[in-house]
């Protein structure tokens, strides 16, 4: 009888971690492209509504006959000149949980910002990163650009810049079924490229939460020069 229960309350558990990681992939507004996560926008709306994750970076796309609009994002302070096609606009860099109000030329609407929870994925401090490489020897990937790798990196690392990770992704295919440590300047890239990963398959995924200069901060050691 004990067994039975056990392995009810087992099947129970697994699914709901299933269904939820499903629910939160649906839940999430847009596409990543290059690294960005575009959002298709209505103009003529002023309802819009998008869920996006804590680290993304959004651009947007539109019809082509509204030609340019303005954007702005007021808690945030971000305002720009938006084009229909998302590679000739700005990005918008999305570093806090909440709920922050839009406007893009007449229409607007919301962008809901949340943290990524998955199975595979951990959201590790300085501290405890350090024992993660200490005890597990994981793979290091940095996904911050060539030059901010110069200034100061993580030994053994490897580079991949986030706006190169989906076209470079054949690099780490023996790595799915490693343990694949994350690390960007502050924390945002890299929980866009552990989400990238964790879609992928990649089985355990740890990012550092605070970035590489807190790492250093907090005693821990660092390159530069490479």
């Amino acid at each position: 009888m004990y067994k039975n229960i056990s392995l009810i309350l087992f099947v129970i558990l697994i699914s709901s971690v299933v269904f939820c990681q499903a629910g939160d992939s649906e839940a999430i507004s847009g596409k990543i492209i290059t690294g960005y996560r575009v959002l298709d926008v209505d103009p003529d709306a002023k309802d819009n509504s998008f869920t996006v994750y804590r680290g993304d970076y959004i651009k947007f796309s539109y019809p082509e006959k509204f030609a340019t609009l303005d954007f702005q994002m007021p808690e945030l302070k971000y305002t720009g000149v938006l084009f229909p096609e998302p590679e000739k606009s700005p990005f918008f860099k999305m570093k806090a949980v909440g709920t922050y109000q839009f406007s893009l030329g007449e229409a607007g609407g919301s962008i809901t910002v949340i943290d990524l929870v998955r199975p595979n994925y951990t959201e590790v401090t300085a501290d405890e990163a350090a024992e993660i490489l200490k005890n597990l020897h994981p793979f290091i990937l940095d996904v911050r650009t060539p030059g901010e790798y110069q200034q100061i990196y993580i030994e053994g690392s490897y580079l991949i810049p986030i706006q190169q990770l989906q076209a470079r992704i054949g690099e780490l295919e023996s790595k799915k079924h490693e343990d694949v440590f994350v690390y960007c300047a502050t924390g945002n890239r890299s929980t866009v490229a552990s989400r990238i990963l964790a879609d992928l398959g990649f089985k355990r995924i740890y990012n550092l939460r605070y970035g590489v200069y807190d790492w250093a901060r907090n005693g821990h050691p660092s390159k530069t020069g490479k």
